[in-house]
């Protein structure tokens, strides 16, 4: 959530203002627990709020079209918060305090069948509360595949490196895309029955992307996952960890698109699951306005992904 003013890369401001955060709230939470660590989220929204101009731009730009309506400074404030409050969780799910969470699922079937047939899934989710919140869940409940992460590979090894500071175990659950093993590796997670996770709505490195109406007007959407996706034959899943305050996270699960249909023609396949992607993630951007953390202009040309 840095700012600046030179337009450099969003994908490096981006993730270091998160890498940044993580890393103080790690300490902080590590140091003094989850109930004093939220007594700082105030002054680290408060912080953002006042001195990352573009951060707020974006924020403001976004809400007033999820929330249907001119954005107040209270809005951004909150939207910057839940942020915070999901990085600050981050820590705690890591090192598998479940037990200081209420997590309620909704929507589960899609992913308990993984268990009933033994064929893990590919699973996509957004910038969008927490995917920590949707490990736990595979790691806390009875009969429910364990959930492995897919990132690019100059994230995977930052997010790795804080990930064995924290739980040297759950460092091993990331996949590094763009290695010469990716699919090896993603293809024997499946095979074990793990369901392997990865974002779909923003990309680290150039890549092919598609315009799709998202909140009122077309925005670019990468496709990679989605040919990933129609390579492993499998049923698609998304997967979202929403925060809804306190120690509650709301996951949901829903199925997108069955790539195991024999029928399927490749390319129109990859446009319908892309396509009921960003539709999905509309309805909870209207749902949820601020669980949605991606702090640049979204819709700008000059911003597609890369």
């Amino acid at each position: 959530m840095n700012d600046n003013s030179q337009g450099a890369n969003w994908t490096q401001q981006e993730e270091r203002g998160s890498v940044f955060l993580m890393r103080l709230m790690a300490w902080i939470s590590l140091h003094l627990g989850r109930r004093v660590a939220r007594l700082v989220l105030p002054p680290i929204s408060l912080y953002f709020l006042l001195f990352a101009p573009s951060a707020q731009r974006a924020s403001r730009s976004y809400l007033s079209r999820a929330l249907g309506r001119a954005t107040t400074w209270r809005d951004v404030y909150r939207h910057i918060h839940t942020f915070a409050s999901t990085i600050l969780d981050r820590i705690f799910l890591l090192n598998e305090r479940f037990d200081l969470f209420d997590l309620r699922v909704h929507q589960k079937e899609p992913l308990m069948q993984v268990s009933a047939t033994g064929e893990g899934r590919l699973m996509l989710g957004a910038h969008m509360g927490s995917f920590e919140s949707v490990r736990a869940f595979g790691h806390s409940t009875p009969g429910a595949p364990p959930v492995a992460l897919l990132m690019y590979e100059a994230n995977a090894q930052k997010l790795s490196q804080l990930m064995t500071a924290i739980n040297p175990a759950a460092s091993q659950e990331i996949i590094a895309l763009g290695g010469i093993n990716t699919m090896l590796h993603m293809r024997t997670r499946l095979d074990e029955g793990a369901c392997c996770g990865m974002l779909a709505d923003r990309t680290f490195q150039k890549a092919e992307v598609t315009w799709l109406p998202f909140l009122g007007q077309p925005a670019p959407f990468p496709t990679g996952a989605f040919r990933l996706a129609a390579l492993i034959h499998r049923p698609l899943l998304l997967m979202l960890g929403i925060y809804r305050g306190g120690n509650r996270y709301d996951i949901h699960f829903e199925l997108l698109f069955d790539f195991s249909r024999p029928d399927l023609e490749r390319g129109e396949a990859v446009q319908q699951a892309q396509a009921q992607y960003v539709s999905r993630l509309e309805h909870y951007c209207r749902t949820y306005p601020f669980n949605w953390f991606n702090f640049y202009d979204f819709w700008r040309p000059d911003h597609v992904p890369h």
